[in-house]
């Protein structure tokens, strides 16, 4: 790793949700979902410092409590302005890159997170954000972006729109002519984006979720994504659990606003 580059990486989370409420503090396999998230992300080689940044909102004191217990930085700032929430803990942790990591990715691999932020360090002259989302070719749920602090500074600055506040880094990936944008590939050459999901917002995707973590956790703590895609195969009814849910993103409510993001790259209900 780079020594000179501080890196920064921020897991948003918040325990608010419409469509599954609680949902980061679930539970698999005897520890909260947020834990089993933090705990993949930290087996990443080159994440630097990790922050779980959430809201002022008094329904998560409890991910404060978590993090006090668990001794894990934490970062407290607006409910909805995501950006303005990553902005803040970069600064206040003097990040020179920023890692944006959701955690509904409970499945996310230490590996990819490790190969898309050795990607922007092998590259730092050349691109000032680097995504594995666009375009999006592992399975949903390995979603890892990095931005060096400048971008994300821009960022801050400039976006106005409702969206762009709220997801965080559209203003940067939307504005090519702005900003230098680079994208990691699977390397298997598939793209499983749309098919497989990985990533949690609805019941079926925790029991999903739980079914994996059940049979490979007590295993293999620390299971791949290799590891996730054999036991599917082996046992198809398992990915059967939430695939109705295959392609739905946050994209499907924005396609008349996003440039760079098309119909097929998302799903709506």
């Amino acid at each position: 790793m780079n020594k000179t580059i501080k890196i920064v990486t921020v897991i948003q989370a918040r325990s608010g949700s419409s469509r599954l409420a609680n949902k980061i503090f679930l539970t698999l396999t005897g520890k909260p979902l947020l834990y089993r998230m933090f705990e993949r992300v930290a087996a990443s080689e080159l994440k630097g410092t990790i922050v779980i940044a959430t809201t002022t909102e008094s329904s998560d004191d409890n991910v404060e409590s978590f993090c006090k217990d668990h001794k894990i930085n934490i970062y407290r700032g607006h409910q909805t302005d995501l950006l303005d929430r990553h902005y803040q803990a970069a600064k206040i942790f003097s990040a020179d890159a920023v890692i944006k990591i959701p955690s509904d990715c409970p499945l996310i691999d230490s590996k990819v997170i490790d190969k898309v932020i050795q990607f922007y360090l092998s590259n730092i002259n050349n691109y000032d954000y680097v995504s594995n989302l666009h375009p999006a070719t592992y399975p949903d749920g390995n979603d890892v972006e990095i931005m060096s602090f400048n971008a994300l500074e821009k960022a801050w600055n400039n976006a106005e729109r409702e969206f762009e506040r709220e997801h965080t880094t559209p203003f940067i990936w939307e504005n090519p002519d702005k900003f230098r944008i680079g994208n990691v590939l699977w390397e298997t050459g598939l793209d499983y984006s749309m098919t497989y999901r990985f990533t949690i917002d609805y019941p079926e995707d925790y029991e999903f979720i739980k079914k994996v973590y059940d049979e490979l956790y007590p295993k293999k703590p620390d299971f791949s994504l290799e590891d996730i895609l054999n036991l599917l195969n082996e046992n198809k009814e398992i990915k059967k659990i939430n695939s109705k849910y295959n392609g739905v993103n946050w994209y499907r409510n924005h396609l008349n606003e996003l440039k760079t993001i098309t119909s097929n790259q998302t799903k709506i209900l």
